[in-house]
């Protein structure tokens, strides 16, 4: 098969086109033939060298793919409801960016009726991350605020959609204008340009001095402190990425005051069973919304897997509002 492995750590050109055998789906698991393969920020940072893989896991690069069922055990397609050649979508650990990828069966989701494979692809890893940190961890309700770092971002625009659906306010931040607009555009309530506005400032300023509920941070460091500043009383902050930072020095005391709870998570060394648990959730309350329209893939840009080095230049750019998306002819 054709796949796109990581020569050596470093920049996008070390991303190169390459031949593998077939992987065979073990126990549990469904082969899939991809026809899309989503890109997304951990991919980077594993071609870079920061994001190593699980034990087991494929070296090649993708976490989410959309395509065919083509094998696995008769019990495991029972079991997942699926039948050879049914259209599905899944989360997979690694190996995603290859013609076809072994994925467990418990992560595999029908493709959402109206919906083609690329923009099936899009769907997994934000779908899931987003589901698991703003509604299962910090336990978003309707009425209350959420707060999105980076909300042109494909983890941004899933979060800013599942949120208005589900009856809260949204906040978000972006780096532009332009990105600002988009956000809005997406349903967002009002957006900040982080460039030129003081978030925090803003955010209370918006909510009355009450500040946001939730706040779903992919930034960290310095941003931190700034997050504690602008929340609730009893609100939730859920850190899921450390693109500003690892390092933050906070304020614990106005913590202890705002009772707040602050989580940090990482979805890839999760067991199956517990994104199984995440994917039937999914698929009873997203997947509905995904099939009436009222919330939609954001796809920027498809390159064909050959040329999987721009699409990495072009998420590092940041430049990007929603999803990329590699495609298998």
């Amino acid at each position: 098969m054709r796949a796109i492995e990581i020569s050596a750590p470093g920049g996008p050109d070390v991303l190169r086109p390459c031949e593998r055998p077939t992987p065979e789906p073990g126990p549990g698991e469904l082969l899939i033939a991809v026809q899309a393969s989503g890109v997304n920020r951990p991919d980077v940072l594993q071609r870079k060298g920061l994001y190593p893989m699980p034990p087991g896991v494929s070296d090649l690069p993708g976490l989410e793919i959309a395509g065919t069922v083509a094998g696995g055990a008769a019990d495991d397609l029972a079991a997942a409801g699926l039948a050879l050649g049914d259209a599905v979508c899944a989360l997979v650990a690694g190996g995603g960016y290859a013609e076809f990828c072994v994925a467990p069966a418990g992560q595999c989701l029908p493709l959402p009726k109206g919906l083609n494979m690329v923009e099936a692809a899009s769907l997994p890893e934000t779908f899931f991350t987003v589901w698991q940190n703003v509604f299962q961890i910090a336990g978003l309700k309707a009425g209350e605020t959420l707060l999105v770092q980076g909300g042109s971002s494909g983890i941004g625009v899933t979060a800013i959609q599942l949120a208005k659906a589900m009856g809260a306010s949204v906040i978000v931040t972006a780096g532009s204008d332009d990105k600002c607009a988009a956000c809005l555009a997406l349903g967002a309530d009002h957006a900040i340009n982080y460039r030129t506005q003081d978030f925090a400032a803003e955010v209370k300023r918006l909510t009355g001095g009450s500040g946001a509920d939730v706040v779903l941070d992919m930034v960290a460091g310095d941003y931190l402190a700034r997050e504690i500043d602008c929340m609730a009383d009893d609100g939730r902050l859920a850190l899921i990425a450390v693109q500003g930072g690892v390092k933050a020095q906070i304020d614990a005391g106005l913590v202890l005051r705002k009772r707040l709870t602050i989580t940090g998570s990482t979805l890839r060394p999760r067991s199956v069973a517990y994104k199984t648990v995440l994917a039937r959730q999914l698929r009873e309350q997203a997947w509905p919304l995904l099939e009436s329209g009222r919330v939609k893939p954001v796809i920027h840009q498809v390159f064909p897997a050959a040329r999987a080095a721009e699409a990495h230049a072009l998420m590092e750019s940041s430049t990007h509002v929603g999803k990329i998306v590699l495609t298998w002819d």
